[in-house]
């Protein structure tokens, strides 16, 4: 078996924490007392007024409307603004996002995506976005680093090296590298873990295997083409039922579930037949069929709002601008058809190769209003999303309590808004000038409030 070689990106990231630690994080010493604020719940429409919610440690312990008092700890006065809880985006990148794909294939070597993607990871969570479902990569290393509190970052729960067939979607291999030998080297990518090739029952059940046995707490397969790939058109189907069905095994037996990139009605209904529980973009459906055997199997439409606007995404590929063009198009009727029909609806926005369109993050929850109320949004964005988190079963790395929600015994994950975002869904597009207040664990990392 290959080993992944660690050495460099674990150098990489000791050298970039040790010049970020001064990052704005405020321990407060005792229980956090925050007032006068009106909490959007996560869940119910109606905001909690006038509300008083008490946070010890990393826990939200107490939320009322009666004055409460914390002795010893720190008083913050929320002067009427909305409380939300931190947002959830589980469609993200961390390598990718910010990194130009010339760059990634041609000269980046594993430190630089590293560094890239720990610093990339400071910006989301001050966007508002305290938990990532990282859908594709090998970001373990920061992930640890972001949980040991060296460096500030989201929550990430992580697929691991994404896994495709050759030809797929996930197959950077230089078109002149065929065909393989059993002998041949793996890629630079695939041996640092940023995607994985396997073709077969025996070979993707063993890829599979690594993959958890990296920490992964769900996998991630293409299993239709794509918009960014090199040799696949969107029509095609990827993997066998049969290579699907073995994959899926492989998760169920380590209590976790199988996330797949599709974007057609055949490639869908194969995926849902062999036990998928995520479909990641689904653009290009058109049977009701198809949305029926997803409500019936309680599999999600985890879905971008990526339209062809002035926030379009930018290729050096022709094809793979005229991909976009056709996934786009399919956008808004894929939402409207998935409500009508009742399926299960995430948001995440798969921000790639561009650190300007990473940077738009929170924009893109406004684009939801398209197609959604404000309240409608907000739900998909964290008690929704949290929900579907939750498919890692026991994987999901953080137990102590609920994601996505403002509760008693939830993690202390919340924003101070300046304005109420169930009225205005864009003050969530601008968090440097709308969010006054950024916790994440219990922990303060932005306050103008003080």
């Amino acid at each position: 078996m290959r080993k992944l070689n660690l050495g460099n990106l674990t150098a990489a990231l000791a050298v970039a924490v040790s010049f970020a630690l001064p990052a704005a994080a405020q321990d407060a010493s005792g229980p956090i007392l925050l007032t006068n604020v009106n909490v959007f719940d996560g869940v119910n429409e109606a905001l909690i007024e006038n509300a008083n919610v008490v946070v010890t440690d990393n826990l939200i312990t107490a939320i009322s409307t009666e004055p409460l008092a914390v002795a010893g700890g720190t008083v913050i006065d929320g002067g009427g603004r909305t409380m939300i809880p931190g947002m959830i985006d589980v469609h993200w990148h961390t390598y990718l996002a910010n990194m130009t794909v010339g760059h990634l294939l041609n000269s980046a070597d594993m430190s630089d995506i590293a560094i890239t993607g720990l610093l990339g990871s400071e910006q989301v969570l001050m966007r508002g976005f305290t938990t990532v479902r990282d859908i594709g990569g090998n970001p373990f290393a920061v992930k640890k680093a972001i949980d040991a509190g060296q460096f500030p970052g989201p929550r990430m729960l992580v697929a691991g090296p994404p896994l495709g067939q050759t030809g797929g979607h996930f197959d950077l291999y230089p078109y002149n590298d065929v065909p393989r030998q059993p002998s041949d080297s793996l890629s630079y990518l695939e041996r640092n873990g940023v995607v994985a090739i396997a073709d077969g029952v025996p070979d993707v059940t063993r890829k599979a295997r690594e993959i958890l046995r990296m920490g992964a707490h769900h996998i991630k397969i293409a299993a239709g083409g794509g918009v960014t790939s090199i040799y696949d058109p969107l029509d095609v189907t990827q993997y066998s039922l049969e290579e699907m069905q073995a994959i899926v095994g492989v998760a169920e037996n380590w209590n976790t579930y199988v996330a797949a990139h599709i974007f057609t009605d055949k490639a869908i209904q194969r995926a849902i037949k062999a036990g998928v529980k995520t479909i990641e973009h689904g653009n290009l459906i058109m049977e009701e069929e198809t949305l029926q055997m997803m409500k019936d199997n309680g599999v999600w439409l985890s879905a971008q709002p990526l339209i062809d606007d002035e926030d379009r995404l930018v290729f050096d590929n022709p094809a793979s601008t005229a991909k976009w063009i056709v996934a786009t198009d399919g956008t808004g009727r894929n939402y409207e058809a998935a409500k009508k029909m009742g399926v299960k609806i995430a948001f995440g926005t798969d921000m790639l190769f561009d650190p300007a369109a990473a940077a738009r993050q929170g924009k893109m929850v406004t684009k939801l209003k398209n197609w959604f109320t404000p309240y409608e949004a907000l739900k998909m964005v964290t008690s929704d999303n949290a929900e579907l988190l939750m498919l890692s079963g026991p994987r999901h790395p953080y137990q102590e309590g609920p994601l996505g929600v403002i509760a008693e015994g939830a993690y202390a994950d919340l924003i101070l808004v300046d304005g109420n975002p169930l009225e205005n869904l864009d003050l969530v597009g601008d968090a440097e000038a709308n969010f006054d207040l950024i916790m994440k664990d219990g922990v303060i990392y932005k306050n103008t409030l003080q």
